[in-house]
């Protein structure tokens, strides 16, 4: 069976564009849509890229990336999701194959593990990731509940480092997943983190759209939260994510004071109600978001960065 790492999947009601898979619904992105963010969140060229800029290394880049929403896919379907010619995919795919990147079986072809080097490379240089790691686990000891800790990349956020739940009953986005920022708490503290025009200008771009009846998806009622966000110094969010599911997250600053990523908490709705969460639950964050602040502060040639 054909098999290969799946990012930003989560559990919910099925709507148009959506596949079942074993039980877990699974999120597909038209490829235009696709295209249209990645192109949005800074993955064009810059204007005097033009001395520098290596084509064939961002294609191949390209072809990696489209794996994003799907365990396997066709010389075709790279190709158009890429938006490069099939010859060229093929050459790309092929390339990838022989380095242990994809695989295929003549027809389809699938990301190796080797392709997770490329983002553990990332968690890696940041040095803090297994600094944060031991106050996660800390936190899901004391709660029993998933705790993570994310950054922004482009519209979505990017766990980069995630302790499941001690107890079950509650989605799991693996490290390394991504989920959409405009309706979820960690995105929103992020945001809240961004330079007026940055923050303008992912609203002037970002595709926002109701994931539940609860979802706030207007850019006006989006900008609102953020802003409020901002000023409490939390976020919490009620099913806007996935019926059933709530969580609060808190920001993760620099020595500049910017908040450079998110620790967010998250649980069955049942377990995490908003008074709880402030009255309990928030107190731990802010104390683990404050260690990890100064463990990082303290790593030698590890400075944070946005």
């Amino acid at each position: 069976m054909l098999c290969g790492p799946r990012s930003s999947q989560y559990r919910r009601r099925r709507g148009p564009g959506e596949k079942h898979m074993s039980g877990v619904v699974e999120f597909v992105r038209p490829a235009a849509a696709a295209a249209k963010r990645r192109a949005a969140s800074g993955a064009r060229r810059q204007p005097d890229s033009g001395r520098y800029f290596v084509q064939a290394l961002a294609r191949g880049l390209a072809a990696i990336e489209v794996f994003h929403d799907a365990r396997a896919l066709t010389l075709s379907d790279v190709a158009k999701r890429a938006g490069i010619t099939r010859a060229t995919a093929r050459r790309l795919l092929l390339t990838l194959c022989d380095l242990g990147y994809a695989a295929t079986d003549g027809k389809l072809f699938t990301l190796r593990p080797r392709a997770l080097r490329l983002g553990y490379a990332y968690l890696s240089s940041m040095g803090w990731s297994e600094v944060a790691l031991t106050h996660l686990r800390e936190l899901a000891e004391i709660h029993g509940e998933t705790c993570s800790v994310s950054v922004l990349d482009g519209h979505d956020i990017a766990y980069a480092v995630r302790v499941p739940a001690t107890r079950h009953g509650v989605m799991l986005v693996p490290a390394g997943g991504r989920l959409p920022a405009y309706c979820t708490s960690p995105g929103r503290i992020l945001l809240g983190g961004l330079p007026p025009d940055a923050l303008d200008a992912y609203f002037e771009t970002a595709v926002m759209r109701p994931l539940t009846k609860h979802t706030v998806h207007t850019p006006a009622g989006v900008r609102k939260l953020v802003d409020q966000a901002r000023r409490d110094g939390y976020a919490f969010t009620d099913e806007e994510l996935d019926y059933g599911v709530n969580c609060i997250a808190v920001p993760i600053r620099d020595a500049t004071g910017a908040a450079v990523a998110s620790l967010n908490l998250s649980a069955p709705s049942s377990r995490l109600r908003r008074r709880d969460a402030v009255g309990k639950i928030l107190p731990d964050l802010r104390e683990a978001a404050r260690n990890i602040e100064m463990a990082i502060r303290n790593l030698p040639g590890r400075p944070m960065a946005r």
